[in-house]
This record gives C-alpha cells, sequence and structure tokens, in this order.
C-alpha cells in the first residue's frame, strides 16, 4: 500500500520547515497511508471513518513510533526528538508523554516524505507488517 510514497521523488526541503510544520504534514500523509489501507476492503463510509480515527489518534501514533524505534536511525531518532521536546502543553484529553510521542511520530513521517519516501515507505510497511502479525495471533 505504500507503492504511491515509493514513487515520489525527494524535494531536499524538509529542513526548512519548521518541527510543527513537519508534524502537520506527516499527520496528513499517516491520515492518508491508514484511508488507503482501509479503502481496499468493502466497508460503509461511516465505518471507515470510525476506523481512521482510531488508527490516527495520539495514542495510536505513539504505540507506531515505539514499534518502529528498534528499526530507526540516529537521524530519525534527532526528529523524533525535535517533535516530542516541541509540544509544549498538548491536548487536554492525552497524557503530554503520549502527545508528544505523537507529535515526534508525525514529525518523523512528515520529514522522510520530503527527504527519503522510499525509507518511509520501507518504515510503513514495517508497521503494517507488525499490525498483520497481531491479528493473526
Amino acid at each position: 500500500m505504500t507503492d504511491w510514497i515509493r514513487l515520489l521523488k525527494p524535494s531536499g526541503s524538509p529542513d526548512a520547515l519548521g518541527t510543527l510544520q513537519l508534524a502537520w504534514l506527516g499527520d496528513a500523509i499517516w491520515e492518508m497511508h491508514q484511508r488507503l489501507r482501509l479503502c481496499e476492503k468493502p466497508a460503509k463510509s461511516k465505518d471507515l471513518h470510525f476506523s481512521v480515527v482510531s488508527l490516527v489518534r495520539a495514542e495510536a501514533q505513539a504505540a507506531a513510533l515505539e514499534n518502529l524505534d528498534y528499526y530507526l536511525t540516529d537521524l530519525e531518532r534527532k526528529f523524533v526528538r525535535k517533535g516530542r521536546n516541541r509540544v509544549g502543553r498538548g491536548s487536554r484529553k492525552v497524557n503530554i508523554a503520549i502527545y508528544g510521542k505523537a507529535t515526534g511520530f508525525e514529525t518523523l513521517i512528515g520529514w522522510l516524505f520530503l527527504k527519503d519516501p522510499n525509507r518511509l515507505a520501507q518504515l510503513l510497511d514495517r508497521l503494517d507488517q507488525i499490525e498483520s502479525d497481531k491479528k493473526k495471533d
């Protein structure tokens, strides 16, 4: 489901964006990825919406980051830290640590989308595989 990302050429300009802009972009890319995954199976629009919402929540993004941690490079971890540390007060509905991890995850996704789409696709494929393995258990 990540072929569309692999076809992109790196823009080479993510460093010109601020951390929160990268997180904002990363959030959109993550949601698009989840929507593309879910639309492979027939379902009602309402059900698809609720499924996507559950997958793009801060808790789900923080869990995704934890699943990827072993596979991240030092540079990728640097962008996760930048996003996590930029959070401030965060959301009233979510624990600040979870919100920080989610923002770090979004920052990484946004940065990789612009800098190295192929690497982003690898990590998203890894997450999809982890999710698939969990469903088998």
